[in-house]
């Protein structure tokens, strides 16, 4: 690492941002490009969803830095320019025409919605969520009496939901399992979000297969296969995100579900770093492969790839966290379930009646945890988790969570 050298970072989300940010702490003062889609200055994405979407929060708020600061740290910020290829023999990628050399680079480059070409090909109103103009696209609909469809029960189809509702609009979330979020939480706890909304006015319909969208006079109209039908002012598709891996593939990366990382964030080219949405990263603590796309991943990996490019051979294990608000219900989670699934879930009553905490468990291990309303509660959770035995008196209400926290098994 030398005054003369270059470093890229591609992707001007979370992780990238806090990369540049970290290679200037960490004193690396060479010259620092990073290359950005869309035409912001790096800033975070969980606000789209939630203060943002329904009106609490401003965009300046969740701006990582000013323009100004990166003109202050020497950062090269060139906005609304894609990169296009990498030249891992050249050490080059090519943007707008040009090409840029690097002596590191970090691909921070994201993932997409899944696209549901039944609704793309309707000509109907539809919207997903990714980018503040798309929040933008469906704010302008959240009014009183307009009609919201959601088709997906994910975390961003239930926010969403929540802000509509707010909003005051009619919402139907058309799920096609048997709760929504049950694939992440199981029975035992999606059954609490389902009556959230329920509670809320929100027309949930389960194990929904959709069979046609067309339009009727700028109405969107859902067909399903049980003969019902669903009409709204917009649809927006919630179905989940794809890594972007394309560039990656095309430069010769490794890729399988994501940019493959060992466990320094470093891919199968030495000299090239991965961060955030896109990877598919070597958990030393798990012992397994994992791909987060949540805002405390891309985060702390976009901070500990920029040291790795620094050489400090730094480990990433932070254990996956994300977090939900929605009407008066935050939510935090810790750890990872994974496609091997669980064989039981403990579920404690929290100090007020509209507080909850969860664990799930396999093999004899607590490998994930979550509360909601109960704030107090994410330290022992996290503690918990770390800690992966099943301490004695979990099972047990009685006993406060930090004092089950601290036993033994």
């Amino acid at each position: 690492m030398t005054k003369n050298d270059t470093y890229v970072v591609i992707g001007g989300g979370l992780a990238g941002g806090k990369a540049v940010e970290e290679l200037r702490v960490c004193g690396f003062d060479g010259s620092l490009v990073l290359y950005g889609e869309e035409p912001h200055s790096p800033y975070e994405r969980p606000q789209l969803s939630k203060g943002y979407l329904n009106g609490a929060d401003d965009f300046a708020s969740s701006v990582l830095h000013p323009p100004k600061w990166y003109r202050d740290q020497q950062v090269d910020l060139r906005l609304s320019c894609r990169v296009t290829a990498i030249d891992t023999t050249a050490r080059t990628v090519s943007a707008g025409g040009s090409t840029q050399k690097y002596d590191k680079l970090l691909l921070a480059v994201g993932s997409r919605p899944r696209r549901l070409p039944i609704a793309d090909d309707s000509g109907v109103p539809v919207s997903y969520l990714r980018t503040v103009e798309d929040s933008n696209r469906i704010k302008a609909q959240l009014r009183l009496g307009s009609r919201i469809v959601i088709v997906g029960g994910g975390w961003i189809g239930l926010e969403v939901a929540a802000a509509a509702r707010a909003a005051g609009a009619h919402v139907t979330i058309l799920e096609s399992l048997d709760l929504p979020l049950i694939g992440v939480l199981g029975s035992e706890v999606a059954g609490i979000f389902a009556s959230l909304h329920t509670a809320h006015g929100v027309d949930i319909r389960t194990s929904a297969t959709i069979t046609s969208i067309h339009g009727s006079d700028g109405v969107a109209v859902v067909e399903l296969l049980d003969g019902s039908c669903v009409e709204g002012d917009l649809l927006v598709i919630g179905i989940g995100a794809s890594p972007q891996t394309s560039l990656a593939r095309a430069a010769g990366l490794q890729t399988s579900n994501g940019i493959v990382v060992d466990e320094h964030l470093q891919t199968s080219e030495p000299d090239i770093f991965a961060a955030g949405d896109a990877v598919n990263a070597y958990h030393p603590l798990l012992d397994e492969q994992l791909r987060v796309e949540h805002w405390d991943n891309a985060f702390h990996q976009g901070v500990v790839a920029a040291r790795n490019m620094c050489d400090w051979g730094e480990t990433y294990d932070r254990l996956p966290y994300f977090f939900s608000d929605q009407y008066d219900l935050g939510m935090e989670y810790v750890g990872h379930v994974g496609p091997s699934g669980y064989d039981s879930a403990i579920v404690r009553r929290g100090p007020t009646a509209d507080a909850v905490t969860a664990f799930w468990l396999r093999n004899g291990r607590v490998v994930a945890g979550m509360h909601a309303n109960d704030w107090d509660a994410i330290d022992p959770i996290r503690q918990i988790v770390s800690a992966g035995r099943i301490p004695q008196g979990l099972h047990d209400e009685s006993i406060p969570l930090t004092e089950v926290a601290a036993t033994p098994t």
